[in-house]
């Protein structure tokens, strides 16, 4: 038994994303300033993670794909960073690149652990929290991305991109999808063949950004009191 796309496990783990999500913007108000929530979903973030590795230590299924090169994968951890810390330079990174690269993988998972194995648990868990961590400091604590910060968080994939590539090179592995497309359907299927839909996934990929943009934006002009940040001209 695997994995199938949009049965009702996967319809579960969305509404779930909705439901946190719905509640979040209803309590706003309320959660603004607070550390506990900032801690819980970073703890919550790293919970994940470190029992993704005590699993592997438990079953011995160590390999290559335990090293943090998937982007949701370092997104993750970032997100964590960003919510302790309250940078604003991570937020750039994880807003955009944690947002986009978890939002394909809960459309589209490239995942054959059935429900309720922790596999499952994992993958839906940790991307979840990669989204409502990020939509947390957008909504409730004001940060907003900007253009600038839009290009650097697509420089920050290039950087990131770099490591992934070399391992997938030295190791046959396919991090990031860059060596080749994901066995299960996804929206890299639209795109041409290795290696041209990687220059095309440039493109897209700088494109979504822009359009995360301009939705934070748009979402501002239609309600008319956004929460601010203290502190939004003042990157951390």
């Amino acid at each position: 038994m695997t994995f199938e796309p949009y049965g009702a496990p996967h319809w579960a783990a969305l509404g779930l994303l909705a439901l946190i999500v719905a509640a979040m913007c209803a309590q706003r108000r309320r959660l603004r300033g607070s550390k506990r929530a900032r801690i819980a979903l970073a703890a919550a973030s790293a919970a994940v993670e470190l029992a993704m590795l005590a699993d592997r230590a438990v079953t011995r299924n160590w390999d290559i794909y335990a090293l943090p090169f998937e982007l949701c994968s370092l997104m993750i951890w970032l997100t964590a960073i960003m919510m302790l810390t309250g940078s604003r330079r991570l937020y750039e990174a994880t807003f955009f690149l944690g947002i986009l690269g978890a939002a394909q993988a809960l459309a589209t998972p490239d995942l054959t652990a059935p429900f309720p194995t922790f596999g499952f648990a994992h993958f839906f868990l940790g991307h979840i929290l990669i989204v409502v961590s990020n939509l947390y400091m957008t909504i409730v604590e004001g940060y907003r991305p900007t253009l600038r910060s839009a290009l650097r968080a697509f420089g920050w994939l290039q950087a990131l991109a770099v490591p992934a590539a070399i391992a997938d090179m030295l190791a046959g592995t396919n991090f990031m999808f860059l060596a080749r497309k994901p066995p299960s359907a996804s929206l890299l299927d639209l795109l041409g063949p290795w290696p041209w839909y990687l220059l095309e996934l440039e493109a897209v990929a700088l494109a979504l950004c822009l359009l995360l943009l301009g939705l934070v934006k748009l979402a501002d002009r239609f309600f008319s009191s956004p929460i601010r940040s203290p502190k939004e001209d003042s990157p951390s």
